[in-house]
Order: structure tokens, then C-alpha cells, then sequence
């Protein structure tokens, strides 16, 4: 494994870091009050950075998110590559490609997805043609508000649904969630659509077996994977701009006539987010890599997932603790570290559901390996 960025990479992350370190301030970010930035949203895209996913990989949109996150910008980023841009390249037929990623990669369209799928939750009656009608709720879909599309998987059989949010039978309903994502719920009432990659039973594999490329797995599955990869990313930006503020803190408040970073109490705590914040990083980077290398990233994603929402969430209570009282005033930049670290350990999966999985999934491929063994015994 092979993490030094590309040429391209590292000028995707310094263009990307440059624009939000910009126009992503505090003040701005007030002004945003719950909704999306569309300044921002359209600096990003006049930039050709959602288009630059393409090439740069899904290494490169970490890169980039993690400079999202050091400044919590209020864009729909990473819902819009995953959901979008990602999902049609690599799961889309020849015509959808064709229609959709041009709008994707230029900001015209924005992409979410009302994932993870919960039974019960949609259901579609599909057509022959590739079209299908979806009935069903999903109470909070991030960045839904700005959204012209959602991916929708089927709460029964996971197969994709990609649909229009001004469709007829699509309802919009404003959700306030921790983090200002622009959030609703999703009402869909015989809403159309149409099928993103084969139905779930035309797959071949499973979603814990993946073969050699994302297209050739399991959408579902794979779709997943790369949104809890691509968010663990915006997780290792959050974590990082809170210890940033803390440490900045710290080193120019003064206790007992020393500054506040030179106590052992405050050193130890600030380390203990460093090395967290670094876990999340990597497992990132980790499974990032391997998605774009063609290899299956399930576990790698769960693993990074679970670092992201566990330690994730220790490390934006350090920063806002090592602020002391100034920590719990709601309008001061570490607090929306505070909410954003928070709002990011539960989406996709909390801690303790990602790692229920991660088990499912070791176990049933250690069982599905000894019988293979067992089989070519003589």
C-alpha cells in the first residue's frame, strides 16, 4: 500500500483547502444559519473540483474532504461525489453516464442518498424497462433540501433507485439534525425512478465476496463502502481543526502564570486526540486506496467507519474540554467541531453497529473459507 497522493491529489487537496480556508470562516459559516453555502458550493464547482473526483480517485475525494472538515463547510461535497458521481461511474449504464455525470461533475445537479437501506423502510415495484415505482419513507436524508437526485436502495432487496426530488410523489420535509446538513425526510408516494445497476438478484457475489472492480460488486454494497470511507474522511478533517483550535488555545491561555499546554494533564489529552485523530486518517486512506485499486474495501470501510464514530467522537470532546468554559459557548467555532463530530459518528452506522457488522462479516467469511477447505479435501 501506497499512500503518497498523485501530483494530482495533492493539487486537488491544496485548491480545495485554499477555497475553504477562504470562504468557509466563522462568520460565513454563522450567516448559513442550518442550510447549504451556495457560494461556496459554486466557488468548489467553478473550480472543477466535484469533476476532478474522476481522476483523482476516491483517495483523492478524502484528501479533499478531510480540508471540508477542518473547516466544517456547509456543502453537500460528499453526498454529491458518492451518491452521485461515484455511484453513476461506476454502476450507471452507457445512457446514464452519459446524461448524468456531466451535470454531477459541474454542480448543476446535486446528488444524497437515503442511505444505510432499513426494512421497511422503501419499496419499489420495478418495471421491465429499468424504471420502477418507489413507496416508502426515510426520516433523515442528509442535504436533502439542496438535492436535485437521491439514491434510494430498496429496503427488502437493496437493489439502486435513483430519483428526481422535484418527481411527482417526492415529498421534502426539513429535518434539523445536529450538524447543519441541510437535512429532511424522504416521503415517497409511488414516486418513478430508475434502476442504478442490476437488480440485487442479477448480481453475482455477495456483498461480503466482492470480485476485482466496484462495478462488478454488489452496488449496494459498494455504494455504502465508499460513503462511509468518503465521510470517515470528513471525520479526519473535523477531528483535526478541533485539536488545531485547542491546540491554539491552549499554548495562548495562561493558568498559574504558564500557558495552558504546558500542564501534563492537557499534553496527555491533547495526544490521546492526535493519535485518534490519526487511526481515522488512515483506516481512510486505507480503504480509499484499496476501493480505487480495485479491491474489495468492505472491511477496510467498516474499520474506518468505526474509528471515525468511536474515536471520532473522543476527540471533539477533548477539544471542546481543553476549552474549558469558552467549550460550552454554542456560538464559538470548536462547538460546531463538537456537533459535527457528533452528527458524523451516527450517520452510516453508530459505533456499536458498524462493529456488529464488521463481526458478521468476518465470521461468515471464516465459515464460508473452512467450508471451501473442507470441500477440496480428499
Amino acid at each position: 500500500m501506497d499512500f503518497t497522493p498523485t501530483p494530482e491529489q495533492t493539487a486537488a487537496r491544496e485548491l480545495a483547502a485554499e477555497i475553504f480556508g477562504d470562504l468557509s470562516t466563522p462568520e460565513r459559516l454563522a450567516d448559513c444559519g442550518g442550510g447549504t453555502d451556495a457560494e461556496l458550493w459554486k466557488a468548489l464547482c467553478t473550480a472543477g473540483l466535484p469533476g476532478a473526483v474522476a481522476e483523482t480517485g476516491l483517495l483523492g475525494l478524502v484528501l479533499m474532504l478531510e480540508e471540508q472538515g477542518r473547516t466544517t463547510a456547509q456543502v453537500p461535497f460528499a453526498a454529491s461525489c458518492v451518491y452521485g458521481l461515484l455511484a453513476v461511474g461506476a454502476h450507471g449504464d452507457a445512457d446514464q453516464r452519459a446524461r448524468l455525470l456531466p451535470a454531477f461533475r459541474d454542480g448543476a445537479a446535486i446528488a444524497t442518498g437515503a442511505f444505510p437501506a432499513r426494512p421497511g423502510g422503501v419499496r419499489a415495484a420495478p418495471s421491465a424497462d429499468g424504471t420502477g415505482r418507489l413507496t416508502g419513507s426515510v426520516p433523515v436524508v442528509p442535504w436533502l433540501r439542496a438535492a436535485t437526485h437521491v439514491l434510494v436502495p430498496d429496503g427488502a432487496t437493496r437493489t439502486l433507485w435513483l430519483l428526481r426530488t422535484d418527481a411527482p410523489g417526492v415529498r421534502r420535509d426539513p429535518v434539523e439534525t445536529t450538524a447543519p446538513w441541510s437535512a429532511g425526510r424522504l416521503t415517497l408516494d409511488d414516486a418513478p425512478a430508475e434502476r442504478l445497476g442490476p437488480d440485487a438478484a442479477e448480481c453475482v457475489g455477495s456483498d461480503v465476496a466482492a470480485p476485482h472492480s466496484p462495478a462488478s460488486r454488489r452496488p449496494y454494497a459498494d455504494v455504502l463502502a465508499t460513503a462511509r470511507t468518503a465521510f470517515a474522511g470528513i471525520q479526519a478533517g473535523v477531528c483535526a481543526g478541533s485539536l488545531a483550535r485547542a491546540v491554539s488555545h491552549t499554548t495562548t491561555r495562561e493558568q498559574f502564570g504558564r500557558p495552558l499546554s504546558t500542564h501534563q494533564g492537557v499534553l496527555l489529552r491533547a495526544a490521546d486526540a492526535y493519535m485518534d485523530t490519526e487511526a481515522i486518517r488512515l483506516t481512510a486512506y486505507e480503504a480509499a486506496w484499496r476501493r480505487d485499486a480495485g479491491l474489495d474495501a468492505g472491511e477496510q470501510a467498516l474499520t474506518a467507519a468505526w474509528w471515525a464514530a468511536e474515536a471520532g467522537t473522543r476527540v471533539v470532546h477533548i477539544g471542546q474540554h481543553l476549552h474549558g468554559g469558552i467549550g460550552a459557548d454554542l456560538e464559538h467555532p470548536v462547538h460546531r467541531h463538537f456537533l459535527w463530530g457528533r452528527q458524523l459518528a451516527g450517520y452510516l452506522g453508530s459505533g456499536a453497529e458498524v462493529l456488529e457488522e464488521l463481526g458478521q462479516l468476518l465470521t461468515s467469511r471464516e465459515a464460508r473459507d473452512l467450508q471451501n477447505r473442507q470441500e477440496a479435501t480428499p
